[in-house]
């Protein structure tokens, strides 16, 4: 854990989030500024910076990953996936822990195009579909 990570402060509670499920390695949670209804963050437990400072921390997403991909599907309805990691500031990387972007698609706007608009979903109601 780093003191001024804001994913660090998400995983051990001290701020809050709409989380969607969790393992003993990582945490998967509604994004506060979705690209698309459903766009879920999964980060690990473990501080690690970026997926190049340690390519490892794929292994404490992956089986979060494989979980929470076929719940955004079913539950929401989504007719495809982006699945998607930035690596430093360069690529986009806002927060410096590592993490992966699972942006549920639907037909209304198809292609990478129409990937990174904002959603407006009333984000609890979002958790609800997914957690009930």
């Amino acid at each position: 854990m780093t003191d001024d990570c804001l994913f660090c402060a998400i995983v051990d509670g001290s701020i809050p989030s709409r989380q969607v499920y969790a393992d003993e390695s990582a945490v998967a949670f509604l994004d506060i500024q979705p690209w698309h209804r459903g766009h879920t963050l999964v980060v690990p437990r473990r501080h690690v910076a970026s997926i190049v400072d340690d390519p490892t921390s794929w292994e404490d997403l992956r089986s979060v990953v494989e979980h929470v991909v076929p719940l955004l599907m079913d539950r929401l309805g989504a007719d495809g996936m982006n699945v998607l990691m930035n690596a430093g500031e360069v690529s986009g990387q806002e927060v410096m822990h590592v993490h992966v972007h699972l942006v549920p698609r639907y037909d209304d706007a198809p292609g990478l195009g129409n990937l990174t608009g904002r959603d407006t979903t009333d984000l609890d109601a979002v958790l609800a579909q997914l957690t009930a």
